[in-house]
């Protein structure tokens, strides 16, 4: 390992101490080492304009930094156990190819603010794909809702209730991931703030250029203090995961639907062979495991957060248990968005059992709207419940689902869906 940017002369360094302080620092820091990159530029920008680096050095200390993302990218620079973690890597390629300017890199800054800043340029590209995975899926569910609907049981209790259709199904979901992208885009907004330059959490005794910084980097405003800038560490993180895990809550409850409507004793759905697997000693098995692990996602996105609010148990300023937030946002993101990914093109190509669906709705699912028809004609509601309860056996004489749904004129309900509206939010958040 190379020498830690904290070692003082006459301090002996234990290698087992090192490997447990570095823990899967390195590795974990390769998710946001770009990003540190980026947000390292522009606090040599910011140095140079105080004159802490003269132009020519700032010059050559983005170019290197541009080296180095390149090579980065390219795989011919690997971030590993030579190195404690991503920062200390950028200071000693900078200081290995530029001497001293290199060595200057750091000043005003700590690597406090430094992985902040870098996770939270990360946290933002990470809610910009939550976004986008909940308006894909939004605009799959409008657009299938807004074909020809087929009728469909509506349960309560997971008991049969009231016809219901394909269309209201794919409207109900659509709206849910219209909410979700609404909330990525708010959460985005809420944490769009500059850490860079808040130092070790107290800042420094130079005027540091926040407001280059703030403007380089894209954030909306800069976080003023540089106490809350070190409160805010894992409060965002923890944002962020509530965001995700609000769409996987929906999309646990969409996958636990299909995972009933492909079993043998519903039968209403088919999936995509793709989505599918075999079995390893039952040959005639066609198991739905990706929509089973779709509906798991959630526990890992839930366990995360849990994880980092155990962290959180702390007094003001840095602690360094704040160190093991990094492996729970890493994976609790990427399983998260990784299931969220999968969804559009599923429920695209999913193909419903019309027949198997009208099989199982039952003379008494029209019960409800017989007693509705009779009270809107002046019986009151509760004689007519019950008149309607002792005749629910034959409730459906003269009635089909196609009526029963066309009778539905309530807003949003089988007659009425009012997808031209909820696509206008959605367009509105594109």
């Amino acid at each position: 390992m190379t020498q830690p940017l904290w070692q003082k002369s006459g301090v002996q360094i234990d290698a087992k101490i090192m490997k447990f302080l570095a823990g899967d620092d390195v590795l974990l820091d390769r998710e946001f080492f770009l990003h540190d990159i980026t947000a390292s530029k522009a606090h040599v920008e910011g140095l140079a304009n105080i004159g802490v680096v003269s132009a020519d050095e700032a010059t050559a200390l983005k170019r290197e930094l541009d080296v180095l993302a390149t090579d980065f990218s390219a795989g011919s620079f690997v971030l590993d156990e030579r190195y404690e973690d991503g920062h200390s890597a950028i200071e000693a390629r900078l200081t290995e190819r530029l001497g001293d300017a290199g060595r200057r890199v750091h000043t005003g800054r700590s690597r406090n603010d430094q992985i902040l800043v870098a996770t939270r340029l990360w946290l933002k590209e990470q809610l910009a794909a939550l976004q986008v995975h909940c308006h894909a899926i939004a605009k799959v569910c409008l657009d299938r809702a807004a074909q020809p609907a087929i009728p469909l049981p509506g349960y309560t209790h997971l008991q049969r209730a009231v016809v219901s259709s394909t269309a209201m199904w794919f409207a109900g979901f659509a709206e849910g991931f219209i909410d979700n992208a609404l909330r990525a885009q708010q959460t985005s907004t809420w944490i769009d703030a500059n850490p860079l330059g808040t130092a070790a959490g107290y800042g420094v005794n130079l005027k540091l250029d926040r407001e280059h910084t703030t403007q380089a980097l894209g954030f909306a405003r800069m976080q003023v203090s540089p106490i809350y800038a070190q409160l805010s560490r894992g409060k965002f993180e923890m944002a962020v995961l509530e965001a995700i895990a609000s769409a996987l809550l929906d999309l646990r409850r969409l996958a636990w639907d299909l995972s009933l409507f492909t079993t043998a004793e519903f039968n209403f759905v088919m999936l995509p062979p793709e989505y599918t697997t075999g079995s390893s000693i039952m040959p005639n098995k066609r198991n739905p495991d990706v929509v089973e692990l779709l509906r798991a996602s959630y526990a890992s996105v839930a366990a995360a957060r849990t994880e980092i609010e155990q962290l959180l148990s702390l007094p003001s300023g840095y602690q360094r248990d704040l160190q093991f937030s990094k492996g729970s946002l890493f994976h609790g993101c990427r399983h998260g968005l990784g299931a969220l990914e999968l969804v559009p093109d599923l429920l695209a190509r999913l193909q419903w059992n019309e027949t198997a669906m009208r099989a199982a709705i039952e003379p008494a699912m029209y019960a409800t709207d017989v007693a509705i028809e009779q009270a809107a004609a002046g019986v009151p509601f509760r004689d007519a419940y019950r008149a309607a309860a002792e005749t629910a056996a034959s409730a459906d004489q003269g009635r089909t689902p196609e009526s029963s749904l066309a009778a539905r004129v309530s807003p949003g309900a089988g007659n009425d869906l009012r997808l031209d509206e909820l696509r206008g939010r959605l367009n509105q958040l594109a």
